[in-house]
């Protein structure tokens, strides 16, 4: 409510910011309230291609274990087959002693990502604390 001292005479008309300020006021806690709650992805590892005239270490090389998917239901973990059954277990034993558990996989163009999925799950379940995707780019260096 505004009120005018003075000699003014007759009707005053003044706008009432009063209540335009406590609107904003209450929308400036509500976005305040609201912001930090958005929701965020996930981390993803992704593996970076090496410039093409370094040569590759061979003790690095070692250390990398790629899960490979491929089509009619093969898994392999690096140059070794395997199955379903057994990936959990052999990735168990592989990473006991390793205090860096990061792997990643690979999987067949004509695989389903929910085999790739499927292929995840177990890597996680059995301790693996990062999982990195390998695409056909990133493994072209490009």
């Amino acid at each position: 409510m505004g009120m005018a001292v003075g000699p003014r005479s007759g009707a005053v008309s003044e706008m009432n910011v009063v209540p335009l300020i406590d609107i904003l006021l209450v929308l400036i806690i509500i976005f305040m309230v609201i912001t930090p709650t958005t929701p965020h992805g996930l981390d993803a590892l992704v593996p970076q291609p090496s410039p093409p005239d370094a040569k590759q270490d061979p003790a690095l090389l070692a250390k990398t274990i790629v899960v490979v998917v491929g089509a009619n239901g093969k898994v392999m973990i690096n140059q070794d087959e395997t199955t379903w059954d057994q990936l959990g277990p052999r990735l168990e034993d592989i990473f006991k002693q390793r205090a860096e558990k990061v792997a990643f996989v690979k999987g067949d163009d004509s695989v389903d990502f929910a085999e790739v999925a499927r292929a995840i799950d177990i890597m996680r379940a059995n301790g693996i604390d990062k999982v990195g995707l390998i695409t056909a780019k990133v493994e072209a260096g490009q």
